[in-house]
């Protein structure tokens, strides 16, 4: 079973934080950089993982929320560390049937165009699998605020890379300001199965005619997107400037979802929140509801510069779950 560590206070907090969960720098299969700024971290990457090889994610972010760390650490870890794949510098690591890729991004060309280029590189990593962009489970997107307006040019690409479905990937969309090397529009980071994945639908047809699902199953796994306070019905944005409301809904529509596969949250053991600059001092106030729903879920909470949709204040992301 893949175990996603709490919130990683840097590479040298590494081997305690692993060795707590019992486990190894040999057993990681994926590592994701919260960074609040341009920080040089492959000097500390290297000592701190001593020659094991794994994808790495890099995630511009305003700040890591609960503290003044200049950066924090998304660590997944499976005992043995997985089947490593590699292509000259790219690292691509098989375990407990999951496909943990490395971020991507490119400078060249504008936002449809770099977000195209992004998916045909994670279709040319999946290859090293023996895969194709049909085994996404999730993806998710790192723009700017200022990119916002032209974020729904990325359906035409989705659409071409992805197929009609009706089987789509999970997803989020998250805006961040600093982006993750100057003139990159887009980064995605991206997870995959082995497996075959069926959609995961608690009846809301606004996702028959979308490029991404609530969730998919895959084997006995449920990935699913990232969630705000959105009617999935009328695809309005619910409770604008109230934060504990917005959690509320959101943790509830992950739980109708959860449901729809016969699951529920106690299941959930980690959760990424993106919260938004004008959120940040009443997120405490959402602790008491998270815990209800997701009683075993450790959280990492970093601040984003924006969400998709203006009125949201908090996107969450579940990290795979047990089906």
């Amino acid at each position: 079973m893949t175990v996603y560590l709490p919130a990683v206070a840097g590479y040298p907090a590494l081997a305690a934080a692993l060795a707590e969960a019992g486990l190894g720098v040999g057993d990681i299969v994926h590592v994701t950089e919260y960074v609040t700024g341009p920080l040089r971290l492959a000097p500390a990457r290297r000592i701190a993982l001593a020659g094991h090889r794994v994808p790495v994610s890099r995630v511009p972010v305003e700040a890591v929320v609960g503290g003044s760390r200049p950066y924090a650490l998304g660590v997944s870890a499976h005992p043995g560390g997985g089947t490593l794949l590699t292509s000259g510098t790219d690292a691509v690591r098989v375990a407990d049937g999951l496909v943990h890729l490395p971020g991507v991004h490119t400078t060249a060309g504008g936002f449809r165009e770099q977000y195209r280029w992004c998916l045909d590189r994670i279709a040319a990593l999946l290859d090293l699998a023996g895969l194709t962009p049909a085994a996404l489970a999730r993806t998710i997107d790192y723009t700017a605020t200022a990119t916002r307006a032209e974020y729904p040019s990325c359906g035409r690409p989705r659409r071409d890379v992805l197929g009609p479905g009706p089987v789509h990937p999970g997803a989020a969309g998250i805006l961040v300001d600093l982006p993750v090397e100057p003139g990159a529009r887009v980064a995605l980071d991206a997870l995959a199965a082995t497996g075959p994945l069926s959609v995961v639908n608690p009846g809301w047809e606004r996702y028959e005619t979308l490029t991404y699902k609530p969730a998919v199953r895959a084997g006995d796994k449920l990935i699913l997107s990232g969630f705000g306070a959105l009617d999935p019905v009328t695809q309005v944005a619910l409770h604008a400037g109230d934060l504990v409301a917005q959690a509320e809904y959101l943790y509830a529509s992950i739980e109708t979802v959860l449901a729809a596969a016969g699951a529920s949250g106690s299941r959930v053991t980690s959760l990424i929140e993106y919260v938004t600059p004008d959120a940040v001092a009443d997120y405490p106030r959402t602790r008491a509801l998270r815990e209800r729903h997701f009683p075993n879920a450790a959280v990492t909470a970093v601040v984003c510069s924006a969400l998709l949709r203006p009125e949201f204040m908090l996107e969450t992301i579940p990290a795979v779950v047990p089906a």
